[in-house]
């Protein structure tokens, strides 16, 4: 069984593949992909392999935008850290997702359904415009709940500046203050509206309104200079530089 991972995250990648192993898969690796980009060339160059595992969320866009380059015919198990409200878009279009962090017992029934069915489901580039859509739709919000003291507040998205990981706590910037953020940057991404926020790299994602000034950098990569950035350093990632331009342009 030859399968291929496309995920922008490389402990996640390697934790699929130990979950594959403790489920008796038998299976073998083309490669690992995390990037848009680089998924569209993989296809262009190799066969279609019998098999994928294919994160929502890349290193530089939504993978659904693959699918805007070439047809994918082979069967499709999507992992996303999008929340419960916006997974019932798959649900009603019967499409194959695993909700992260995947579980061992999610991962070894959606192996059952693939191995066990006759003619595994192709995804029609038609579902997957309204899976998009839905997905939007459904998780773009106004306020993020916080942690204040003894309490809690909402704190309005358009307050924010940037949000950031460090040391696996998220944290989120406004003009004069600092919270932690019960979610991953990957989470919040999904939920904001892309025209406004856009993450730059795996950790850190900015408000377009905070960028002050764009200076190139070295590798091909540009810096940003935000409001209220501290000490924080927010370089774009190689991959993201381009399509981070055309996003200031919009």
């Amino acid at each position: 069984m030859n399968i291929l991972i496309i995920e922008d995250e490389s402990r996640a990648a390697s934790q699929l593949q130990s979950m594959l192993k403790a489920c008796s898969f038998d299976y073998q690796l083309l490669a690992i992909i995390d990037t848009v980009e680089d998924a569209i060339l993989w296809f262009q160059k190799n066969e279609v392999p019998d098999l994928i595992f294919m994160d929502i969320q890349l290193a530089d866009g939504l993978s659904f935008e693959i699918f805007q380059k070439i047809d994918i015919e082979a069967p499709i198990i999507f992992t996303t850290a999008f929340d419960q409200y916006a997974i019932q878009a798959f649900k009603v279009n019967s499409v194959d997702y695993l909700l992260k962090p995947i579980q061992k017992d999610e991962l070894s029934s959606a192996l059952h359904k693939f191995t066990k069915s006759n003619s595994p489901t192709i995804v029609e580039p038609l579902i997957l415009k309204q899976l998009l859509s839905s997905i939007q739709g459904a998780n773009i919000r106004e306020g993020i709940l916080v942690k204040e003291g003894n309490g809690f507040v909402q704190v309005k998205i358009t307050e924010f500046l940037y949000f950031f990981s460090q040391e696996s706590i998220t944290f989120g910037i406004t003009s004069n203050k600092r919270y932690i953020i019960d979610e991953s940057i990957d989470q919040l991404f999904g939920t904001l509206d892309s025209k406004h926020f856009y993450k730059i790299n795996r950790g850190q994602l900015v408000s377009k309104k905070a960028i002050q000034k764009i200076n190139p950098y070295f590798n091909h990569r540009v810096k940003l200079l935000l409001l209220n950035s501290r000490d924080q350093e927010f370089v774009v990632s190689r991959q993201k530089t381009n399509d981070f331009k055309k996003w200031m342009n919009t």
